[in-house]
C-alpha cells in the first residue's frame, strides 16, 4: 500500500504523486478563513488517491463546525475508520504552551492526565495507523536550541501509550516543523518496528520546503 503523508500545510498545496492513501495531519489553511478551507477542499478533491483522510491542528478553529467533504475523503476527530483492512484512528490534540497565540488554540490542552484519560485511553488497541497533529515526547519533536541541544515538546501521555500500552504499525503527525522526517521508534508485537513520521510541509520559517513523506506498507 502506498501512503503519502503531509501536514502543517498552512495554505500550501503541494504536488502529490497519487497512490492508495493520503494522510493530512492538520493546520490546513494560511489564516483559518472559510474561503481558504474551501480552497483546501477543492485542492484535496483533485488528489488521486483511493482514500484521503485528514485531521485538524491547533490552527484549524474552523473545523469545529461541520463541513462538506469530497468523495472518498474522511475527517477524523477522536474517531476512526478502516481502509483496505487497516484500522485508522485520528485525533487533533496538542499540549498548550506559555505564550501560544490565542488564535491558534484549537484542540489544545494543559493537563496531560486529562489528555490521557479522555483522549489517548480511547484509542482502540487494534489501531494500525495512528494520526495525530502533534508528536509523542522525544520522537521527532525536538526544537533546536542555541547550545546545539534539542528541546522536546511532544506529549508524554502519547509517548507512554505508544511505548508501553500499544504500538501501531505507523504513527503520522506534524506540528513541530523543525523535526520533519521519519524513523523507526518502538518494537511492535509482531517483532516489527513502528514507523514514526513527522510530515510537516513547512519549515520553522513557514516556508513549504519539506517534501511529502511516502510510506509503503
Amino acid at each position: 500500500m502506498i501512503i503519502d503523508c503531509i501536514g502543517c500545510l498552512h495554505g500550501a498545496q503541494p504536488k502529490l504523486k497519487g497512490g492508495d492513501l493520503l494522510i493530512i495531519t492538520g493546520d490546513l489553511t494560511a489564516a483559518d478563513k472559510p474561503v481558504q478551507m474551501m480552497q483546501f477542499l477543492l485542492w484535496l478533491d483533485k488528489q488521486k488517491y483511493k482514500k484521503k483522510i485528514f485531521i485538524a491542528g491547533n490552527h484549524d478553529n474552523g473545523l469545529t463546525i461541520p463541513i462538506s467533504l469530497p468523495e472518498n475523503t474522511e475527517y477524523l476527530c477522536d474517531s476512526g475508520t478502516e481502509f483496505d483492512g487497516l484500522k485508522i484512528w485520528g485525533m487533533p490534540w496538542t499540549p498548550r504552551f506559555l505564550g501560544i497565540n490565542p488564535q491558534c488554540c484549537a484542540y489544545t490542552y494543559y493537563d496531560e492526565a486529562w489528555f490521557y484519560d479522555e483522549k489517548v485511553a480511547n484509542i482502540p488497541h487494534d489501531t494500525d495507523i495512528l494520526i495525530t497533529h502533534g508528536p509523542a515526547f522525544g520522537v521527532l519533536d525536538g526544537i533546536p536550541m542555541e547550545d546545539g541541544s534539542l528541546f522536546h515538546v511532544g506529549s508524554k501521555s502519547l509517548f507512554g501509550w505508544l511505548k508501553y500500552v500499544e504500538r501501531p504499525r505507523l504513527h503520522v503527525f506534524s506540528h513541530i516543523h523543525e523535526a520533519h522526517g521519519q524513523k523507526e521508534s518502538f518494537p511492535t508485537y509482531n517483532d516489527k518496528m513502528m514507523i514514526s513520521v513527522n510530515c510537516s510541509i513547512m519549515n520553522e520559517k513557514y516556508k513549504p520546503v519539506n517534501k511529502p513523506i511516502r510510506i509503503i506498507i
